[in-house]
């Protein structure tokens, strides 16, 4: 979803459709979000996060999930729109040599 200010493009949300097997149901991702910097204070952020809950809201979706890196400073436009951290969840990630690794005991195991 692109916002723009004057025909001029001031910033994205990338989304998509997940699902949450607590809930039984499907919810939206948002991958990421970004405002250029000349448009930020200036409610683009809050315009495109309104449009997402609207999209939601609009599929009987009940969640929107989304993950923010603790250093970043958008944590605190998120806690101004009431929304707040998971903190009983945490990130893992799998990535090159541990992929490789596992890559190779499944195509052993498929041996």
């Amino acid at each position: 979803m692109l916002a723009f200010i004057d025909d001029q493009p001031a910033g994205f949300a990338l989304f998509y459709p997940d699902f949450s097997t607590w809930l039984g149901r499907p919810g939206l991702f948002l991958e990421d979000l970004y405002v250029r910097e000349w448009a930020r204070e200036r409610g683009v952020g809050r315009r495109l996060m309104a449009r997402l809950a609207a999209i939601a809201v609009e599929r009987d979706w009940p969640a929107l999930h989304f993950n923010v890196l603790d250093w970043n400073p958008a944590r605190g436009f998120y806690a101004r729109l009431g929304i707040k951290p998971r903190n009983e969840w945490r990130p893992y990630a799998a990535t090159a040599d541990v992929l490789r690794r596992l890559a190779t005991q499944d195509a052993e195991d498929n041996d």
